[in-house]
């Protein structure tokens, strides 16, 4: 069974994709596909209860994938155009395709283990991907090849570990970066108490409270981070920030950070 926040999240990438019937079409097939649900139910169940750590399952990778529709839509309402639409090779909505793909399937490695999760995690979404895009894309070998190799691309690059070269894989690899608020840490802060390696993470999320994704002043993307006490920070430098760095969407986007009721830090 699904959860609230997840079918709650999968409502809100619904309403984002309005405009894009081909994306809602392949959205409404991922959430309603139990082979995924379930890969996604264990790869949460390994995070959490065998490693200790966050959240990497259903809601968060659902998560991701809004994150990157909400950054992806910004960037088509400035004009900018995704690598799929400057190579000429596909479409917008193509794009969006393969980041909705990506969203929901990156961290399904996490069935694994953590150690090269990244990799673990393509080849576990191979079969899912081609299955889905045979079903959406049944008489168009050329989106279906495009979309999975981009697809691909940021899964095994949504770590910051691997070199990756498209807007669409970068997007991916902030959008997972941004899910680092105290929700996600929830969980694994309740039912793991003795002192694990890696606590830094959860105590650091846990103070996060919010994340917001807007429209910026001097960049199109702004991404502005709230926190209830100064180890949030933790999050932002060794996270989110080393993400953002390392994505080929960085001259995007525009980062801010600080606790309530303090000057926000600007970090890009």
């Amino acid at each position: 069974m699904k959860s609230v926040k997840e079918i709650a999240t999968e409502s809100k990438i619904i309403e984002k994709l309005q405009n894009f019937p081909v994306c809602i079409k392949l959205a409404q097939y991922l959430f309603a596909d139990e082979e995924l649900q379930e890969m996604q139910d264990y790869a949460n169940n390994v995070s959490i209860k065998r490693l200790g750590f966050n959240d990497h399952g259903p809601v968060h990778m659902r998560q991701v994938a809004i994150n990157a529709i909400k950054m992806m839509k910004i960037l088509h309402d400035f004009k900018i155009q995704t690598s799929l639409e400057k190579e000429e090779i596909g479409t917008f909505e193509d794009s969006m395709c393969a980041v909705l793909l990506a969203g929901l399937m990156h961290d399904l490695g996490m069935m694994t283990g953590r150690q090269g999760h990244e990799e673990m995690s393509v080849m576990l979404a191979l079969p899912l991907i081609d299955r889905v895009l045979l079903e959406i894309f049944p008489d168009n070998i050329h989106k279906r090849i495009v979309i999975k190799s981009l697809t691909i691309e940021a899964i095994i690059g949504h770590m910051s570990t691997r070199k990756i070269h498209s807007v669409e894989a970068g997007i991916i690899l902030i959008a997972d970066g941004c899910d680092m608020t105290k929700g996600r840490a929830r969980i694994p802060m309740a039912i793991n108490n003795a002192p694990r390696i890696g606590d830094i993470h959860k105590y650091s999320a846990n103070a996060i409270t919010r994340v917001g994704i807007h429209h910026g002043e001097k960049k199109p993307i702004k991404i502005d981070v709230e926190m209830s006490s100064d180890v949030g920070f933790f999050q932002i430098e060794e996270v989110l920030l080393t993400k953002v760095e390392s994505s080929p969407a960085k001259q995007f986007v525009e980062l801010y950070a600080g606790v309530t009721g303090q000057d926000k830090k600007c970090y890009l």
